[in-house]
């Protein structure tokens, strides 16, 4: 066992949309993440994710509307929704998925990292 500081885990790095793995259980990894900007329309065709917002504020886009989250809020994407995250200013954001996920599920992007090649800090 291991305690994890989240706060100097999400210091050690300033690249956006780039998750990094801080810890795994049951099958799952919990990743920390700085958004910043607007990334992919994508899917995850087997795996539901979770955005926990840490600091700053996240939407989360849907084909039909806006999720808005603040610090401290969460959301659940069940698998095969479309979504598109966007943070106007820099947010911090901790992610908990299945270890097979693809950050950019089944989209090929420039920002895609296979869920092999995650750095685990």
């Amino acid at each position: 066992m291991r305690k994890v500081n989240v706060r100097k885990k999400l210091s050690s790095f300033d690249e956006a949309w780039v998750p990094k793995v801080i810890a795994a259980l049951n099958g799952q990894l919990v990743k920390v993440a700085r958004f910043d900007g607007e990334y992919v329309w994508h899917h995850h065709e087997a795996e539901d994710e979770m955005f926990l917002v840490l600091e700053g504020h996240v939407d989360i886009h849907l084909r039909d509307g806006v999720v808005g989250l603040d610090a401290g809020e969460l959301l659940v994407v069940p698998r095969g929704v479309e979504h598109k995250p966007v943070a106007r200013e820099v947010a911090q954001v901790l992610l908990f998925e299945p270890a097979s996920t693809r950050n950019t599920g089944n989209v090929d992007h420039e920002d895609t990292i296979e869920a092999d090649d995650l750095d685990r800090i």
